[in-house]
């Protein structure tokens, strides 16, 4: 088992139009108003940028995004990433009942060195600072999608 390697999958269940989320999740560089632990996101040019995130524990992780996919018809924001750690992201908007389901899902390997040197004690907890980032961010998105159609 490599231990520096994680799947994640996050279900975020919302009260509003799949398009209107879709609208708040394709611009990244204002994921910072509503998600507290995506700390800084700096667009080097229209379909790539870098980004700073910080859950709980205390450490930064950063990495330089770059888009691969974007197709509002399907719903579907897909992300490369390198950098303190390389893979994938990808976010999928549906409708579900009254609202909708952004599904995320990322499979990475962690490349940062202090990461790397506690993957195998420290995997159960940089797991659950994940999951605690990834509630967060669903808390914020609700928060600012019920403030309005000015914030999207």
């Amino acid at each position: 088992m490599d231990w520096t390697h994680y799947r994640f999958r996050s279900l975020w269940p919302l009260p509003a139009p799949p398009a209107a989320v879709y609208r708040v999740l394709e611009r990244p560089e204002e994921y910072p108003r509503w998600w507290r632990q995506v700390r800084e996101v700096e667009r080097t040019d229209g379909a790539t940028g870098v980004i700073r995130i910080r859950s709980l524990l205390p450490y930064d992780m950063t990495f330089t995004a770059r888009e691969v996919r974007r197709d509002p018809g399907a719903g579907v924001l897909r992300i490369a990433m390198s950098g303190d750690i390389e893979g994938w992201a990808r976010w999928t908007v549906a409708a579900a009942g009254r609202g909708c389901l952004a599904r995320y899902d990322q499979v990475v390997d962690v490349r940062k060195p202090l990461l790397r040197r506690m993957a195998v004690p420290g995997r159960p907890v940089f797991r659950a600072n994940h999951w605690l980032m990834m509630r967060a961010g669903r808390r914020g998105l609700l928060a600012y999608l019920a403030r309005g159609p000015e914030a999207v």
